[in-house]
């Protein structure tokens, strides 16, 4: 952020943070049930992020089969290995490498990260953006259906990556990525038959809270997460 004043990097902050999104419209539309309004409850205020496409494409690809601080660790060395360096004062980072970047190292230096089998994914969405297959930005403008069809044209990239990319950085907000987490909410609060598909799962999710069910499984996934895990 530096050398740019507070002034100018509120808007930045706020967009990053979603503060303009009417929480409070939001949850009474998507307050149906005691167990939505227990995870709203509890914890009151949480919001979605709005990530850049491009760097959050990259870390969904990388959390196939993955947790959170190996997902955490991938992304800090691909920015420190082909980022542009960032100071501030006596503090030093990096920033998240473009497409071009990553495309140019190729997949043999990805997996001397420590990405695995993840490497050939990455290094293949670096490629695919690079070269004007897909344009991300571009994708915020098409309806959620026509938006995840083309994202799931990258390779690594399945229904539940490119719904949190549709999520998290795309203005797709009903979207409604499956993970176990949500899976285990919806089979355990909402008697959902057990082994459903991903699509049965996400389709019942968007037929029941509608354009913010995004919001509605962050609120879900958080709760049944934090649950299980005290």
């Amino acid at each position: 952020c530096s050398p740019n004043d507070a002034m100018s990097l509120a808007p930045l902050v706020s967009d990053y943070l979603r503060l303009n999104d009417p929480l409070d419209d939001i949850c009474r539309s998507i307050d149906l049930d005691e167990h939505i309004r227990l995870a709203m409850n509890q914890y009151s205020g949480m919001r979605l992020l709005r990530q850049d496409p491009w760097e959050c494409l990259v870390s969904f690809i990388c959390s196939a089969n993955s947790n959170i601080p190996r997902i955490s660790s991938n992304m800090t060395s691909l920015a420190a290995a082909y980022g542009n360096k960032l100071n501030l004062d006596e503090h030093s980072s990096y920033s998240f490498p473009s497409p071009h970047q990553i495309f140019q190292a190729g997949e043999q230096r990805l997996r001397e990260l420590k990405l695995g089998f993840r490497a050939k994914y990455v290094a293949g969405a670096a490629k695919f953006v690079s070269y004007g297959e897909i344009d991300l930005d571009s994708l915020k403008k098409l309806n959620y259906e026509e938006s995840k069809q083309t994202l799931t044209l990258i390779a690594g990239v399945g229904q539940k990556v490119a719904d949190c990319v549709l999520l998290f950085s795309l203005e797709k907000l009903q979207a409604c990525p499956v993970d176990r987490w949500v899976r285990r909410a919806m089979e355990g609060w909402y008697l959902i038959e057990p082994n459903l598909s991903y699509e049965q799962i996400s389709s019942w999710a968007i037929n029941r809270w509608g354009p913010f069910t995004g919001y509605a499984q962050q609120y879900l996934f958080q709760q049944k997460r934090l649950e299980i895990s005290n």
